[in-house]
């Protein structure tokens, strides 16, 4: 059978890791990048250099033909120039956008009044970048709304070019909450000029122009991080607007699960946490916890189960449910409790006092610690992800890996991976609730409490989450797929 011809395939993205990184965009856009370029595939990625990229341990060299371009945005005409790294722990070059105006801020978002144009630019930048190179994309990937515009851009402004004839649109949906609205007077900053009729004009008849759903009504095909999301955002509760228009496209919209990276997660081959360890020998694990616990000023005790989590600290995470049960479960239970994580004052303040409420077994570590973040997913019993909403989430995943059982509630991608356990019949992976409030997650707290003291049947449970596979060697063939299938259509 002949060999399937090798993709080309332009994927631009305003996070990746380990270079710039706020949630699992940053994960799922360097793990595919770096899968579909191990495959054989050539993938040109294409990133805002951010001035916190810590530029110290990356060769990074300028592009002489892609230096001090010019690109029109309105009435200003913006300079920028494209420079060449390899993305760390890969092989794959990946391009980065330079241009200090609009990247050479604190933070990857910001609440500046020029917010869209540094996406535009990153979009266009994308598309200018093939053309430059004479690189004709089979598939031009998209992620989130801050590259959703480059479907339209390539039906109008860039329609001309006979390079994109054949090249076809993925827009993936990591989190639909979020989804680029500005104000409608910035259109001719857009460089849309005789193409607003492509826009949704509901919108801007009052006022708005929302980037998100520009990327749903004219991509080519739509993916979003897990198939029970997929379902979700096609209902009122969870498709926030645009759930009509995604139902007009359901038979273009997919859901695929996100991958794990496993050279990254992997207690067998982990250099950062204290003692590496496997199915076939846990030893390590408890040495994990034991290490810390001590480093997190906790009391230890092998009796005593050790809940983790590692979260954004927002209200979509659940950490209401928290608020609202833990302290109680706290004070009738024996467990100890570790948090990694920042976000809303109220959920810090929250945090800061039950650790001064139950010191040795609460402590809380403010913002974020990759060291630590593997630490507590190697040394924890349980993993609690009692999110509202989850597209699909990677630390119950990681979780299940380190022999770390999940509670989690049913949606989104939680629902794919985690399996409720049935000692009875041998099987499941983790705790899985269905209802959103404080009973559910009281019970399945609880649950897994008890299922701890039942060490036959606990081992059981873990030794299920640690043979489940969700490699990106897995989850990517299934985007080379797709990927393939849209560049055969005519």
């Amino acid at each position: 059978m002949a060999a399937q011809k090798k993709l080309k395939i332009c994927l631009a993205s305003s996070e990746l890791t380990p270079l710039a990184k706020t949630g699992g965009l940053a994960d799922v856009s360097s793990a595919l990048a770096a899968y579909l370029h191990s495959a054989g595939h050539d993938v040109r990625v294409l990133l805002p250099r951010y001035a916190r990229i810590d530029a110290s341990g990356i060769d990074i060299k300028p592009v002489e033909a892609l230096s001090d371009l010019k690109l029109q945005m309105g009435s200003r005409e913006q300079t920028y120039s494209i420079d060449t790294a390899t993305l760390p722990g890969t092989n794959l070059t990946i391009y980065l956008l330079r241009c200090p105006e609009f990247f050479g801020r604190d933070g990857i978002y910001t609440h500046d009044h020029d917010e869209h144009l540094r996406f535009v630019l990153l979009s266009r930048a994308a598309i200018e970048m093939c053309q430059r190179m004479g690189f004709a994309p089979d598939i031009f990937h998209s992620h989130d709304w801050q590259t959703s515009l480059i479907p339209l851009y390539l039906r109008s402004t860039y329609a001309w070019d006979k390079l994109f004839a054949n090249t076809r649109t993925v827009l993936t949906i990591h989190n639909i909450g979020y989804q680029g609205r500005f104000p409608a007077y910035i259109l001719d900053e857009l460089h849309l000029t005789g193409a607003e009729h492509h826009l949704h004009q509901d919108d801007l008849k009052e006022g708005v122009i929302n980037f998100l759903k520009t990327g749903v009504l004219y991509a080519d095909f739509i993916t979003t991080v897990s198939p029970t999301y997929a379902r979700e955002i096609l209902g009122e509760d969870y498709g926030m607007g645009l759930n009509e228009l995604l139902r007009a496209r359901v038979n273009t919209l997919v859901g695929i699960l996100n991958g794990v990276d496993y050279a990254e997660w992997n207690p067998e081959s982990d250099t950062l946490i204290p003692r590496t360890y496997s199915a076939e020998d846990m030893r390590g694990k408890e040495v994990c916890k034991q290490t810390l616990m001590q480093e997190m000023n906790l009391t230890y005790s092998e009796k005593r189960p050790l809940l983790g989590i590692i979260s954004r600290l927002v209200g979509q995470k659940g950490i209401e449910l928290i608020d609202n049960v833990v302290p109680s479960l706290l004070a009738r239970r024996d467990f100890a409790l570790v948090v990694l994580g920042s976000g809303e004052p109220r959920f810090e303040l929250f945090f800061t006092r039950l650790q001064q409420a139950f010191p040795g077994r609460v402590c809380y570590y403010r913002g974020f610690n990759n060291r630590l973040a593997h630490w507590i997913e190697a040394g924890s019993d349980i993993f609690l992800m009692p999110s509202l909403y989850e597209p699909c989430g990677l630390n119950q995943m990681y979780s299940l890996k380190y022999g770390t059982v999940p509670i989690v509630r049913e949606t989104g991608g939680l629902a794919d991976s985690v399996e409720q356990a049935n000692i009875d019949a041998g099987t499941g992976t983790g705790i899985v609730f269905r209802d959103y409030n404080e009973a559910g997650l009281a019970w399945a707290m609880n649950t897994a409490l008890d299922l701890y003291d039942n060490k036959q049947a606990w081992q059981l449970i873990v030794a299920n989450g640690m043979a489940k596979d969700y490699s990106w060697q897995r989850q990517g063939a299934r985007y080379v797929e797709l990927f393939r299938q849209l560049s055969d259509m005519q």
